[in-house]
């Protein structure tokens, strides 16, 4: 992994190697956006290239260097992450000890705070010590969300690096290179965060499964009562997919914004391409104010699943829903 192999966020990416060029690299970094935007990938590249001997503001990947950090070996990078819900003090006590001896050659140390956001009060203040007298020459890499949440005293001392969502377009062409069905790919760069997040689903055997009942479900709301849609949904339950309620009102949501957008004319926006003829067919079938209830409808649902309301609950509500939503 080099600089180059990170898509997009190009202002952080020239931001990081112009200092490595200049030799002006800061003792503290804030990686600030949302998740799946690249922000850990990128720390773990930027404290490859800190260490590689091959490069000047790169990771070249070959070098020993280089590969103790993809082996996840190198003594001179300490990873830190939240234990259970939050980073606790004891972490950054450890993180200090590591810290109190020397690295090997004359790198700095690098240490990578991911979520950042999630320490105690007592880690940041302990932290906020660290960052202002480290005991040898170090690189911080605090990785947050909501880089406002961090103690402001923390927030003056770091680099803010400005991590943006990624363009879907961006991630879509990515996901498809890679070899992923590009039917799925549209669904799945509308529902997560970033690369890695829709690799986590596309990989998963259900995320196929669920698609698909979601289809068979939005295709039979079209003409059949909600007694009998009930009757179908049976089988989310009898399948095992119930877990997977809150992604279905998802998918539920894109598919009638797919309608909207082929009665506006936007056929080049649909998520469900596959099924590009259907919705063309059926779009017209509710007007544009009706389709808007019906997303809410689905939204409703998913708010209530979150709050616990039972499941299947929750999907007969939608079903019978959209059954008194027909024209």
């Amino acid at each position: 992994m080099s600089f180059n192999n990170i898509l997009g966020q190009e202002a952080a990416k020239q931001l990081l190697q112009n200092a490595m060029r200049r030799e002006a690299v800061s003792h503290a970094y804030l990686f600030s956006g949302p998740a799946g935007a690249g922000q850990l990938e990128t720390a773990m590249t930027f404290a490859k290239a800190l260490f590689c001997t091959e490069s000047r503001d790169d990771a070249c990947g070959q070098c020993l260097e280089c590969r103790k950090v993809e082996h996840g070996n190198h003594p001179d990078l300490t990873m830190i992450a939240p234990d259970g819900a939050s980073i606790k003090i004891d972490q950054i006590r450890e993180l200090q000890r590591i810290f109190s001896y020397r690295s090997e050659k004359n790198n700095p140390k690098v240490y990578i705070i991911d979520h950042a956001d999630k320490m105690t009060v007592q880690a940041a203040n302990s932290l906020l010590k660290f960052l202002e007298e480290p005991q040898v020459p170090a690189v911080a890499i605090l990785i947050a969300e909501n880089g406002q949440a961090l103690l402001p005293t923390i927030q003056s001392r770091s680099q803010t690096v400005p991590f943006r969502a990624l363009n879907p377009e961006m991630m879509e062409q990515a996901l498809v290179n890679e070899g992923y069905p590009l039917a799925l790919v549209r669904c799945a760069v509308q529902l997560a965060s970033g690369l890695e997040g829709c690799r986590k689903i596309l990989n998963e055997n259900w995320f196929a499964e669920i698609r698909n009942v979601m289809l068979q479900l939005g295709k039979e709301s079209m003409n059949r009562t909600g007694t009998a849609m009930i009757t179908a949904s049976q089988k989310v339950f009898k399948s095992g997919l119930s877990e997977h309620l809150d992604t279905l009102f998802s998918l539920f949501h894109l598919w009638f914004k797919d309608m909207i957008h082929v009665q506006y004319g936007r056929q080049d926006r649909l998520v469900f391409i596959d099924q590009a003829e259907f919705i063309s067919g059926h779009a017209s079938a509710r007007s544009t104010a009706q389709w808007v209830s019906c997303m809410d409808l689905a939204a409703e649902c998913q708010k209530k699943l979150r709050y616990n309301v039972n499941g299947q609950l929750c999907l007969e509500q939608l079903l019978m829903g959209l059954g008194g939503t027909q024209a």
